[in-house]
């Protein structure tokens, strides 16, 4: 079991049906030191999930193939010359490079918040509603919360399995 920097083990609080996580919890969540940069974390994310909705618009797209139309135009300027085609190339290779990391990061947390909200399904056969809009958090958050969920479900799992025996001894003892 965890423990937060306020001593207790309890993970997020939960008030009214929403999670709320307390900013000296949210460094500690995974186990992390103090001196971790959750602001970067969460900066990142923030980043992460702009960049990959930036991209996918029709925009970004035309602003793309304009690019390589202006560059197709100016290769007679530059004599189609060994420069002009490291230009496109590095370009290319630098842009991509990034967007690796930055679109993994954004369908990391989207995999985990779809995670967590089929657990929740699971657990107890209808949705709450404070689990809509969960990939929005961070990614220390949306831990936090998996890890909730976990262990409200081992405990139903041990509440079943002594219903279930108890049931069991029961009929044992009637029939």
């Amino acid at each position: 079991m965890r423990e937060f920097q306020n001593g207790n083990s309890e993970a997020p609080r939960q008030l009214e049906g929403d999670w709320k996580i307390a900013p000296e919890e949210k460094v500690k969540a995974r186990g992390q030191s103090h001196w971790e940069l959750a602001p970067l974390s969460r900066f990142f994310g923030e980043l992460a999930n702009r960049t990959s909705i930036a991209a996918g618009r029709a925009s970004t797209f035309l602003l793309a193939v304009g690019v390589v139309i202006v560059w197709a135009f100016s290769g007679p300027i530059f004599h189609f010359s060994d420069t002009w085609q490291l230009v496109i190339n590095t370009g290319t290779t630098i842009v991509t490079f990034l967007m690796v990391f930055l679109i993994q990061n954004s369908q990391n947390r989207d995999s985990a918040a779809i995670q967590v909200k089929l657990d929740e399904l699971i657990r107890v056969g209808a949705a709450r509603n404070s689990l809509v809009g969960i990939e929005h958090l961070s990614d220390d958050e949306l831990e936090e919360i998996r890890t909730k969920c976990e262990a409200r479900a081992a405990g139903d799992r041990s509440v079943a399995d002594a219903d279930n025996a108890a049931r069991q001894a029961a009929e044992r003892i009637s029939s």
